[in-house]
């Protein structure tokens, strides 16, 4: 077990080495986002798989996400030097941009295999066996189609793929590579929901926090889908999201404060839902100024600054009315606990029989608490 532990500790060594090899030729040629987000991501993945390793050294979750550190860190080399051969006139540099074109696959296959055999490092159950496989293959087709196809040109220094393929079977790996791996993400997804509704006790929890984290990427990918080349705070939001995956299944696995996730979970509903609010009014908002104000004052940023006071007003009530939606919809029981002692903390301020008061406390115990028997003793 120490030789295991040696080999995950190791392994997370050479990520950190890498990590700072990227950086090094990737600073100032690079989007800083950008560089925020691919060094973070390595660093995080390779620091839960070593500690994973280290409490459950055959825990495949932690293995996965040791070697996939790797993948990651390698990849973002080869897109650092095709950015220092560009800007140096070295050779190789479209090798470079050859393997970043088509990592990105590997990187989705194995989150759809985490999705389908956390937190054990197993499938629910015999028929789910399929989805590691599965993604193996869509991983290497569609690598294969992105590899040998010509739908990047743009990116390559020269121009043009090292490896190009004329005719149809790029299109065909790329097209059929992609259609498993969306099988693939539904498969492990369905495999997580399934768990989830099997479980109960501790794994409920762990499930939970990886679920949280899974449903932040979900949130925010239909807005980074609508802004990504519009502003870097958008990279970060998903880079961040992303990064919410390996931390909450190490907190997971690890079992590190289990049972707050309930309060994560709620407040990345009402946050995510808030946010998308938000955006959904204010790009509104503004496309109807501008139509009443453009005729009167012309091409200026009033609409704007009226969009944003508007959002501003709003934040406040329609975070509260979220808030309650999500209270009603998804924790019912504590939402109407809570109503429950805040209508018996009104009459209270009215009330003086004490007959009457001890009824009342008596059904708001029994109806937040739920005892078997409730009795009230006043001392006299």
């Amino acid at each position: 077990m120490t030789r295991v532990r040696g080999w995950a500790l190791a392994l997370w060594l050479l990520t950190v080495l890498l990590v700072a090899v990227s950086l090094s030729i990737s600073i100032g040629r690079d989007v800083p986002s950008d560089l925020v987000t691919y060094s973070a991501l390595p660093l995080s993945v390779a620091t839960v798989g070593a500690l994973i390793v280290s409490r459950h050294p055959r825990h495949r979750v932690g293995w996965i996400f040791v070697v996939f550190a790797i993948y990651l860190a390698v990849a973002e080399i080869a897109e650092g030097y095709g950015f220092l051969a560009t800007d140096l006139g070295l050779a190789g540099g479209d090798y470079g941009t050859w393997v970043i074109n088509w990592s990105w696959a590997g990187e989705v296959a194995v989150w759809a295999v985490v999705a389908a055999i956390f937190p054990d490092g197993s499938v629910p159950g015999r028929r789910w066996r399929w989805i590691p496989w599965t993604a193996a293959v869509s991983a290497l087709l569609t690598a294969s189609g992105v590899a040998l196809g010509s739908e990047t040109n743009q990116n390559y220094q020269s121009g043009s793929n090292p490896f190009l393929v004329e005719g149809p079977l790029p299109n065909l790996l790329l097209n059929g590579g992609s259609a498993l791996l969306l099988i693939s993400v539904l498969g492990g997804t369905g495999a997580l929901v399934v768990r989830l509704h099997r479980s109960h006790g501790v794994e409920r929890e762990q499930l939970k926090w990886f679920a949280g984290a899974a449903s932040l990427v979900a949130l925010s990918a239909p807005i980074v889908f609508v802004f990504w080349q519009r502003t870097p705070a958008v990279a970060l939001l998903i880079s961040f999201a992303f990064l919410g995956l390996p931390i909450a299944a190490g907190i997971a696995i690890l079992r590190y404060r289990l049972y707050d996730i309930d309060l994560v979970i709620k407040r990345t509903l009402v946050y995510a839902a808030l946010t998308a609010a938000l955006v959904g009014t204010y790009l509104a908002s503004v496309l109807v100024f501008r139509l009443i104000l453009d005729p009167v004052t012309g091409e200026s940023d009033l609409a704007v600054a009226a969009s944003t006071l508007a959002v501003a007003a709003l934040f406040r009530p329609l975070r509260a009315r979220i808030q309650a939606a999500v209270d009603r919809k998804f924790y019912r029981r504590r939402y109407d606990a809570t109503q429950t002692l805040e209508d018996f903390a009104g009459r209270l301020r009215h009330e003086l029989d004490l007959e009457t008061l001890g009824a009342d406390l008596r059904t708001a115990v029994g109806d937040t608490m739920q005892p078997a028997h409730v009795t009230l003793w006043l001392r006299s």
